[in-house]
């Protein structure tokens, strides 16, 4: 379905756009520290409201 020239194409993009990716992370990773460190406080209120809402939602249709 593909020629070998867009499967290189699709091989070279790839690597060349999760290297990007990853080169960003890392120069951006002290603004990373300043502006995330108590998410994971927040990660556990969603998941802790997406429990609830579940438990409810059985409990009501039971």
């Amino acid at each position: 379905m593909f020629s070998k020239a867009q499967y290189t194409f699709g091989a070279i993009f790839a690597i060349v756009f999760i290297g990007f990716i990853i080169w960003t992370y890392i120069k951006d990773i002290k603004l990373h520290k300043y502006y995330y460190k108590n998410v994971w406080i927040t990660t556990i209120g969603i998941v802790l409201a997406i429990t609830l809402f579940r438990i409810i939602t059985f409990w009501l249709h039971d």
